[in-house]
């Protein structure tokens, strides 16, 4: 299997934009609530211990089915603080970062309806840039694409598919090796895994005047 060294150097194309690699897992209702959260700031190398996690009770218990995706029930979550005992801290590690997520589009609209006052520079998606870097594999789901790089995951202690730890620690690995094999610098990377909303409005062409 492929280690990717813990603590190496940012690609340099990353170099001087920090970053939040997030995921988030839900409570299984319409519209969503936060069940656990996992923010991995990237302003260089990163281990580990850089990983904050938390687990939140939400308002709407959590569904049979949406226990059987990411494993959290009801009770792991019952003496855990509400989404406002959590918001402020999770905010103040975003702020200002481009997010980073695997499926990108989903997490920023929870995200952006529990932080209504939160806007990011900028939202990269790992999903998109899988899609180009690799448009010939079969499927491009987080885990296809860890079993694809053959990613150790041994860096943390979750280690379950769908926990917010797990998959944000795989998302960021996952966009270091799709960086670097693709060779792509910053404005090219915008370009090609922003989320639409998030994209530069192309220059004008000029006229004759």
């Amino acid at each position: 299997m492929t280690t990717p060294p813990p603590a190496a150097p940012l690609p340099a194309a990353l170099q001087g934009h920090p970053l939040a690699v997030v995921d988030v897992e839900g409570n299984g209702g319409r519209p969503p609530e936060i069940v656990e959260i996992a923010v991995l700031p990237v302003d260089g190398p990163v281990m580990g211990g850089d990983l904050r996690t938390w687990l939140v009770r939400p308002a709407t218990p959590i569904t049979a089915f949406a226990r059987r995706i990411h494993g959290i029930g009801n009770d792991d979550v019952e003496r855990k603080p509400p989404w406002h005992g959590v918001a402020r801290e999770v905010e103040r590690l975003l702020t200002g970062r481009t997010l980073v997520a695997h499926n990108a589009s989903t997490d920023y609209a929870v995200l952006s309806a529990h932080l209504p006052g939160w806007r990011p520079p900028m939202v990269l998606d790992t999903l998109k840039l899988a899609r180009h870097v690799w448009p010939e594999l079969p499927g491009h789901s987080l885990d296809k694409l860890v079993a694809h790089i053959g990613l150790d995951t041994g860096g943390i202690g979750e280690q379950r598919p769908h926990r917010a730890g797990y998959d944000t620690w795989c998302a960021w690995h996952l966009f270091r090796t799709l960086v670097d094999r693709s060779g792509l610098g910053w404005d090219d990377l915008v370009a090609t895994a922003a989320l639409t909303a998030f994209r530069p409005d192309p220059e004008p062409e000029g006229g004759l005047w």
